[in-house]
């Protein structure tokens, strides 16, 4: 079985135990933004964005998506807002990580580092050689634990 597919596999069965949680908006953004003005721009937080994680949903309001990768804290989203909703540098992803335990290998008995590996903050810490527990102090939501598990066990949540 591919990684794709067993990573496709698994997410549909993780959505099973998942609550169902509003978008995760981009880093910066105002805390009085409505994300209204985003339905008129042209979208360049999206193509501005390096790690390709900015998406907009069918209203134009944009979202991050953290599949494939996560945010770099390079600010090019909010340089290139001219929306200006994305206007402040020190306020970075407002959600938290969570890891769903019953789909997480490392919960199970599987060694696997995957999401510690990546986490610049050192925000994942293991309970022995299993259970990786996330220290909300040091994470920042920067979704790149979530890109690399392969059973897509953690997600950001609002």
């Amino acid at each position: 079985m591919s990684i794709e597919t067993r990573r496709g596999f698994f997410g549909a069965l993780g959505s099973l135990f998942k609550e169902n949680r509003g978008p995760i908006r981009p880093p910066y953004a105002s805390i009085a933004a409505t994300f209204t003005e985003c339905r008129s721009c042209e979208g360049m937080c999206v193509s501005a964005c390096e790690e390709s994680i900015i998406h907009r949903d069918e209203k134009g309001i944009p979202f991050l998506d953290f599949k494939t990768n996560g945010c770099s804290d390079c600010h090019k989203c909010m340089e290139a807002c001219t929306s200006n909703v994305l206007n402040e540098p020190d306020r970075f992803i407002q959600g938290r990580a969570r890891i769903t335990t019953m789909m997480c290998m490392s919960h199970h008995d599987t060694i696997c580092f995957a999401c510690k590996d990546p986490c610049m903050e050192n925000a994942i810490v293991f309970q022995g050689m299993f259970n990786p527990v996330i220290i909300p102090e040091k994470c920042t939501a920067c979704g790149y634990c979530v890109a690399v598990c392969p059973n897509a066990a953690i997600e950001i949540v609002s």
